[in-house]
């Protein structure tokens, strides 16, 4: 679990992040959709460390820079919790535990050119 995104659910704030590699994840829906990976998230303000990664969409915010391995990226989002696991409510199973995630980021910026 996310300890430091944890204390801030649901605030909106600035962190800065360095750019690590695309992916791409496939749901249950058949379709693939491009993911973006951050490592080393800082609150933007204190500079301390909120969590080692996170992935995002890969959107249009993120696409405007061509970003290279190792460029720091500074943005917006909000703290919010979500469900990481499984959960079958037809069988009743639950392996499910909660997590911190990023999400809705805006006003990006690329720091190191």
């Amino acid at each position: 679990m996310r300890k430091q995104l944890a204390t801030r659910e649901g605030e909106r704030k600035k962190f800065t992040a360095v750019f690590s590699r695309l992916g791409k994840k496939a749901g249950y829906t058949g379709y693939s959709v491009e993911t973006i990976l951050l490592m080393k998230v800082r609150d933007a303000q204190t500079g301390e460390l909120v969590t080692d990664h996170l992935w995002f969409t890969f959107t249009k915010g993120f696409q405007l820079f061509g970003l290279k391995e190792g460029d720091v990226l500074e943005f917006e989002a909000r703290v919010k919790s979500y469900s990481k696991g499984y959960v079958n409510k037809s069988l009743a199973i639950h392996k499910e535990k909660r997590d911190y995630k990023l999400s809705n980021p805006t006003k990006i910026k690329r720091l190191t050119v």
